[in-house]
């Protein structure tokens, strides 16, 4: 009974553990509002064929993202490239061990319009991350890619497309601004299966 009692709480302890480091929960932002009933379901990853691909929805393209020097853009505006959009933060283990897989990807196809955008939720309060703490971080994680802030908004937004509250999460955007991937939480199968649905879009 007491070795039962025993291999019940190491499960438990385990079962704790293995979510601390596949996904952080956002304290930023939560689910508002219905679920989208046209969303794609909240598997980790989502692909079709291309021609079956949705449309980005417009809350994502058509949001402003404001960038570290202050100055705003859509996703909209990025049509004709393949766009890696990722919901990270400082304080996230699992979105700071898939950066070097980031960087990995951003360095590889550079030359092919590929764009990876790295937006912050905040920081464990739920405030605004300064500027500082943002820049410093990226020059010690030698981060290659735009980085920028997600609001509220935009992160309800995103989250009704995967049906998740958690990061690390990512979209990936094909160049006719359809919808071609999502992927939430961390670990190698997650990272792997964002990188080969990277390389076959932006290759296409």
């Amino acid at each position: 009974m007491k070795n039962l009692f025993v291999n019940s709480i190491l499960f438990f302890a385990l079962c704790i553990a293995f979510s601390v480091f596949t996904a952080c929960s956002n304290t930023v932002s939560t689910q508002k509002g219905p679920i989208d009933e046209n969303a794609p379901p909240s598997d980790t990853t989502i692909e079709s064929k291309k021609s079956n691909y949705p449309l980005a929805p417009v809350g994502i393209m058509q949001g402003e993202i404001k960038d570290l020097e202050g100055n705003t853009f859509k996703f909209e505006d990025k049509k004709g490239k393949v766009i890696l959009i990722n919901l990270w933060a400082i304080w996230c283990g699992p979105c700071i061990g898939e950066m070097p897989h980031l960087v990995e990807m951003q360095e590889k196809y550079k030359d092919k319009d590929f764009e990876i955008v790295g937006l912050n939720v905040g920081d464990q309060d739920g405030q605004v991350e300064p500027t500082d703490n943002i820049k410093a971080f990226a020059e010690k994680m030698n981060l290659n890619y735009q980085l920028g802030y997600a609001d509220n908004k935009f992160v309800s937004d995103f989250f009704k497309i995967s049906r998740r509250d958690g990061i690390p999460q990512s979209l990936i955007i094909n160049r006719e601004g359809e919808l071609t991937g999502v992927f939430t939480g961390g670990g190698r199968g997650v990272i792997n299966k964002m990188k080969e649905t990277v390389d076959k879009i932006v290759n296409e």
